[in-house]
C-alpha cells in the first residue's frame, strides 16, 4: 500500500472506531454487555496502531 493509501485507511479506521466507541457508550447506558462491540473495538485500535507504524515507514512523496 502507498503511503496515501495508508493514511486514507487510517482515517478510516478512526472514524470506526468513534462511530463504535459511541456504539459501545449506548450499550453501556442501557446496560447491556458490548462484548462484541469491546473486540471489534480491539481489533480497530490495533489495526490504527499498525497502520501508524507502516506509515512512519513509508517513503514519503
Amino acid at each position: 500500500m502507498h503511503r496515501d493509501q495508508l493514511i486514507a485507511r487510517k482515517q478510516e479506521v478512526i472514524a470506526q472506531i468513534q462511530r463504535i466507541r459511541r456504539e459501545l457508550e449506548r450499550e453501556r447506558a442501557l446496560g447491556r454487555p458490548g462484548a462484541r462491540l469491546e473486540a471489534q473495538l480491539d481489533a480497530l485500535m490495533a489495526e490504527e496502531a499498525r497502520l501508524r507504524l507502516a506509515i512512519d515507514r513509508s517513503p514519503r512523496g
